[in-house]
């Protein structure tokens, strides 16, 4: 998934052992007597992740009643520092969702049709190796189905992904066009809506779709991206902590440091400094703006009932995240809630350093966002970091959550 808030309730440390202590010393009756609080729930969760080795974690939980935060670990392993509660980060895939919804307005315009294809509005931009944007429709591109390579797995090297290769190209970007030419160096994952073996329309994680989406919004509207964002999504919203960086490779403060732990490496590499990214992953923001844009667009603020309802159109994802059940429609996708028989809408995303997870209800009525700012890649504990961060938004959303 992929690429991003909020006084102090920290239990690690001294403090988790005191805790560990009191508990198992305390008589039954009382260790009993009552439930967890949401706050002490929201807390435990971002506690587990923490625990997966995470350096700093940060997770907000909002309802129309109001708001609860909580936070575990440093914003720098150097000093100690608590994160910030407010602190910036990168939302990586998250921003896909700000993109379709950009997007799916343009429908609602009638100046763009989820029918029209890529050729229509990038001639010749999408051919070659056997990749044809004639047969490309925006609803594949939203929706993660037409096929395109992913340009990140087609670019990046195994050189690339350690601490030297970073600092050798932390401050390197590339432009949309760029990431385009070296998705189409190879031929095409299949055909547009192809079906697999059960019958069910392809379906494959590809960050050069929204790379393409994109480019068709800038050709619709004439304005860049970004403009097209801040003034349909983050200006409206009033998301004064959101923003697209362009080619900057800084995170404004307050942040916390972004830990990513490269294959074999003894130890974790700061990675805050790097390239943004574009309409498939470069929006910064806080857990606070985040969730008051999830539930603006589950509560139709964002979108006219028929393009909300077209979002939901789902097809299956499996193996995409490790939860069953996943279903991805056009930017955003439905996952089953654990033991409450449930569902909630989400995306997530990640950048180097940072893993942003959320979730939000069908109705908008509870958001849950959270940020980690450590990303693994041995697969044991990014494993069990992702299943925690999962857990906290299922928790979250789940009648009398926390919040």
């Amino acid at each position: 998934m992929s690429a991003a808030g909020p006084t102090v309730t920290r239990r690690t440390g001294l403090a988790a052992a005191a805790a560990a202590l009191l508990t198992a010393t305390a008589p039954a009756a009382a260790a009993t007597a009552a439930a967890p609080s949401p706050d002490d729930r929201l807390q435990r969760d971002v506690d587990a992740i923490r625990a997966t080795g995470v350096t700093g974690v940060l997770a907000e939980v909002q309802t129309a009643q109001g708001r609860t935060t909580a936070r575990a670990g440093a914003a720098d392993v150097s000093t100690g520092r608590p994160v910030p509660w407010d602190a910036y980060y990168r939302l990586g895939s998250d921003t896909k969702t700000f993109t379709a919804v950009v997007a799916l307005q343009l429908v609602g315009e009638g100046r763009l049709a989820l029918t029209d294809t890529v050729e229509r509005w990038l001639p010749g931009a999408v051919r070659g190796n056997g990749n044809d944007g004639r047969r490309i429709t925006v609803a594949n591109l939203l929706r993660q189905t037409s096929g395109l390579n992913d340009y990140v797995a087609v670019s990046v090297s195994p050189d690339d992904f350690t601490p030297e290769g970073y600092r050798k190209g932390r401050f390197r970007t590339t432009a949309p066009r760029e990431q385009l030419t070296a998705a189409l160096s190879r031929p095409p994952l299949w055909t547009p809506d192809a079906e697999d073996p059960a019958g069910e329309r392809r379906w494959g994680y590809s960050n050069t779709n929204y790379v393409v989406a994109g480019l068709i919004i800038e050709q619709v509207t004439g304005h860049p991206w970004a403009q097209e964002i801040h003034e349909r999504v983050i200006e409206p919203l009033g998301l004064r902590n959101t923003l697209v960086p362009g080619t900057s490779c800084h995170v404004p403060a307050p942040t916390a440091a972004a830990y990513t732990h490269f294959p074999g490496s003894p130890r974790p590499t700061d990675t805050t400094v790097a390239g943004g990214g574009g309409a498939d992953g470069g929006i910064i923001s806080t857990t606070h703006d985040h969730g008051v844009f999830l539930r603006a667009l589950m509560s139709g603020k964002l979108l006219r009932p028929a393009q909300s309802a077209a979002m939901r159109q789902t097809v299956p994802a499996d193996d995409w995240i490790p939860a069953p059940g996943v279903r991805y429609g056009l930017g955003i996708a439905w996952r089953p809630t654990t033991g409450d028989g449930g569902g909630i809408w989400f995306h997530g995303g990640t950048h180097l350093g940072v893993v942003s997870e959320s979730g939000v209800t069908a109705d908008g009525s509870r958001a849950a966002t959270s940020a980690a700012f450590t990303l693994q890649t041995d697969p044991a504990p990014q494993e069990a970091q992702a299943k925690a961060a999962l857990r906290l938004v299922d928790n979250a959303l789940r009648p009398g959550g926390a919040g």
